[in-house]
């Protein structure tokens, strides 16, 4: 079956979604001037936004209202969000991001250097070292690669440039003045993703305020310098979008030839639709000897599209959701999973 055949039928609807969503965001892109721009202070929504936040939060208005004036809108940030990769690529072309061998060695190479303080975080939280590692290497290549945009400058862009998110960025922007303000930055500082995610595991504000963990002892969670407070920080995220400790996170499945196109009609690229796993079996989902420890959880099937001409299919557990709350794709939980069973094998570890 090619891939076109297969990425319509299962993940069909993502697909749709990124056509209409990716027009409308290079739409607003070329609305935008083509180079950086001095947002204006004095623009009604980034005044009533001025004026909420000093309300709310203590903030003197003015010294907002000069730091607003050093703010850019970028171009290039509006161009990025219209295009994330795991809209627009299938699993086989994606993967090749982020299984190379430079990162898996990597990752076993900070396994080494920072074992006590992941074994800790495994410890307390329930999440395997193997997906902490996972996770870091995807976000930043273990710090190699934080981003390039000022944080500032990414969510004051998408909070008043891109009116199909912005009232998800204006919380975010407000709440990294908050964060700024209490960790005594300079908000015109940190740089991070074109979404405005800061540091090691690339926190947007909110998360990092709520999640951020001072696991070194410092006496402050530092996201951007410390890999320790980076490792527990994570676990803690997980930890608390319930991960299951022991559970798996994909587990390999077979569809019934028979039913293969009854069931690939439901898929969805494998994000919305969980069931019990007797009722995938009734649609035709076959599978291996189950974990006996499995929990009694409902469970969605994952395509992945391996190349052009195939595919392999998944149990999606409990698990690989909560890594869906860090990115919600199908990709990226696949791509840090992947990971973390590589550099699991790299360090030997069965």
């Amino acid at each position: 079956m090619t891939r076109k055949r297969l990425a319509r039928r299962a993940i069909g609807r993502s697909r749709r979604i990124a056509r209409f969503a990716v027009p409308l965001a290079l739409a607003l892109c070329h609305a935008s001037p083509a180079h950086a721009q001095a947002f204006d202070p004095a623009r009604a929504d980034i005044g009533t936004f001025i004026t909420d936040v000093s309300r709310k939060h203590g903030f003197e208005p003015e010294p907002l209202v000069t730091l607003f004036a050093q703010v850019e809108s970028k171009p290039a940030i509006l161009q990025a969000i219209a295009r994330p990769a795991e809209r627009t690529l299938a699993w086989d072309e994606y993967r090749p991001k982020f299984l190379v061998e430079r990162r898996i060695s990597r990752g076993a190479e900070v396994y080494g250097l920072k074992q006590a303080e992941l074994e800790q975080a495994q410890a307390a939280s329930g999440v395997p070292v193997d997906i902490l590692l996972g996770i870091v290497g995807v976000e930043t290549f273990y710090g190699e690669n934080v981003g390039k945009h000022r944080v500032i400058d990414a969510l004051s862009t998408l909070a008043f440039n891109y009116p199909p998110r912005q009232d998800f960025f204006r919380k975010e922007l407000e709440q990294y003045l908050v964060m700024a303000r209490d960790e005594s930055l300079d908000p015109l500082v940190p740089v991070g993703s074109y979404a405005g995610a800061m540091g090691l595991p690339q926190f947007m504000p909110g998360s990092y305020r709520r999640y951020a963990l001072d696991f070194d002892g410092s006496g402050r969670a530092d996201l951007f310098a410390s890999t320790d407070d980076a490792i527990g920080s994570v676990a803690n995220y997980l930890a608390r979008h319930d991960w299951q400790r022991g559970q798996p996170v994909l587990l390999p499945a077979r569809l019934d030839p028979d039913k293969r196109d009854g069931v690939l009609r439901r898929l969805d690229g494998g994000m919305s639709e969980r069931r019990a796993i007797a009722a995938w079996e009734e649609d035709g989902v076959a599978t291996d000897a189950l974990p006996p420890d499995l929990a009694p959880e409902p469970v969605g099937v994952l395509m992945l599209e391996e190349s052009a001409q195939d595919a392999s299919h998944w149990l999606a557990c409990h698990n690989f959701y909560v890594i869906t709350r860090y990115n919600r794709s199908r990709l990226y939980a696949t791509a840090v999973w992947r990971l973390a069973e590589a550099i699991r094998a790299a360090r030997g570890t069965s």
